[in-house]
């Protein structure tokens, strides 16, 4: 950091060195007339994002061409200006990825760290040393529950899973003979029913997110029990934020639980990079992707952090490797463990709880406009869908010109949601939305439509 605090006995130490009793004799020689005092007139303390927010408002800066109330998988939360500051150091600000011969004691240990992190957040036993997106983790997971359980002829994928997820899952089995078997979302969550209907022998995995891709909560534990019930591993895309206010993925008892990360210190870049996080159950260590840090002593008692388990194509153990991820995003898992560790579980809950809070204050005022209305009767962590009497594709552009980024429309990923919503889109709130923003955004809508 640029400055640090001196403390109280730093100070007394340099007192007493130059033979003063307190700093008020210190600078007796200056007369009194010129003197400004102890007590200055200063507001009262607030948090660096009010802080923040308050400076913006002075300078009249609005961030990124717009407000934005974007969802679909990447969020606006807030990011301390530590997380820049310590990644920004040259020890760690580099895109290449070093091997165990390379990789400092330094490098270590933060990755160490964000596996420990990541672990507690989830509240699972295992995290790898991260991986590309969050896209590529839920492909990763199936790859394992495979290794796992030996089977490999079905997956049963929930219809309410990222849209983009799905696809990458499809690019990468479309040549493989495995059979993807997608059950349909009603009124925006799976029933676990069909879940339970669709689950064979021969099913290696049962995949689902919660919230899921409309922002709803799905019953994680009637659908992990669905899975196990027929031999398979319930695999969890869970929101990094959310574990802040639900139950955390390991709670419910899953084997394999993923997540993207850029929710955890990264902002919003034109759609990348990203950080795919992932995690497992201790007993499958063996069989997790990507790369592992482990603790250790050296020859001589000193303890020491090592690069292990990485059983990868370009090792000796070539032939039981276990995924053809070559690297991790490490800036970016650094980014997390900063993030992490300076937000906490307290602040992990308020930023939780502040985004769950200002989505529900959102959706009232909202389907207050007449022809508005919340297209799924669910209930939802911090993202919605809404409906209107227009076309999303059209709203959303109009919204946009006023100042107020919202969406994706749902219409964007075709038929694979399900059909009727050419007049959905996606609304996020997260901590940093102002009630004043809430309001303008709803403004600009009432606008729109009577326009």
């Amino acid at each position: 950091m640029a400055y640090l605090f001196d403390t109280p006995e730093q100070r007394q130490h340099m007192l007493s060195a130059i033979g003063a009793g307190s700093v008020d004799e210190l600078f007796q020689q200056i007369p009194q007339q010129l003197q400004l005092g102890r007590e200055l007139a200063l507001p009262d303390a607030v948090s660096e994002l009010q802080l923040e927010q308050d400076l913006q408002r002075r300078l009249g800066v609005v961030g990124g061409g717009g407000l934005c109330f974007l969802g679909g998988g990447v969020y606006d939360h807030f990011i301390p200006a530590v997380v820049d500051e310590l990644t920004s150091r040259g020890e760690f600000y580099t895109a290449y990825t070093p091997y165990q011969a390379e990789a400092s004691q330094g490098t270590l240990q933060a990755f160490y760290e964000y596996q420990t992190l990541i672990s507690q957040l989830s509240g699972m036993e295992v995290s790898n040393a991260s991986l590309y997106e969050g896209g590529t983790a839920v492909s990763e997971a199936v790859f394992m529950a495979m290794r796992v359980n030996g089977r490999h002829g079905r997956v049963v994928v929930a219809g309410s899973l990222h849209p983009e997820y799905r696809q990458v899952l499809r690019t990468y089995f479309s040549r493989l003979g495995t059979e993807i078997v997608e059950v349909p979302a009603t009124d925006g969550v799976v029933s676990v029913a069909a879940c339970r209907a669709a689950l064979t022998a021969e099913t290696t995995a049962l995949v689902f997110q919660q919230p899921n891709f409309f922002g709803c909560l799905e019953d994680v534990g009637g659908l992990t029990a669905a899975a196990h019930a027929a031999g398979a591993l319930a695999i969890l895309a869970f929101d990094p934020i959310s574990p802040g206010l639900l139950k955390r993925p390991g709670d419910y008892g899953v084997d394999i639980a993923v997540a993207e990360g850029q929710p955890l210190g990264t902002p919003l870049q034109y759609g990348g990079p990203l950080l795919g996080i992932f995690t497992c159950r201790g007993e499958y260590v063996r069989k997790m992707p990507g790369r592992l840090i482990g603790r250790t002593v050296d020859r001589n008692g000193r303890e020491c952090f090592v690069l292990n388990l990485q059983a990868r194509e370009q090792h000796i153990r070539r032939d039981k490797a276990t995924s053809n991820i070559c690297t991790n995003q490490g800036l970016l898992a650094l980014r997390a463990t900063v993030f992490l560790s300076v937000t906490g579980p307290r602040g992990l809950r308020q930023m939780a709880e502040l985004s769950h809070r200002k989505a529900r204050y959102a959706v009232e005022r909202l389907t207050s406009l007449p022809g508005v209305s919340l297209k799924f009767g669910q209930p939802f962590f911090r993202e919605f869908v809404l409906e209107t009497p227009l076309r999303a594709t059209e709203l959303l552009e109009a919204l946009a010109a006023r100042g107020f980024n919202a969406g994706p429309a749902l219409s964007r990923f075709g038929g694979s949601l399900g059909a009727d919503l050419e007049r959905c889109f996606l609304v996020a709130l997260t901590e940093k939305r102002t009630r004043a923003e809430i309001d303008g955004l709803v403004q600009a809508v009432a606008e729109v439509l009577a326009g």
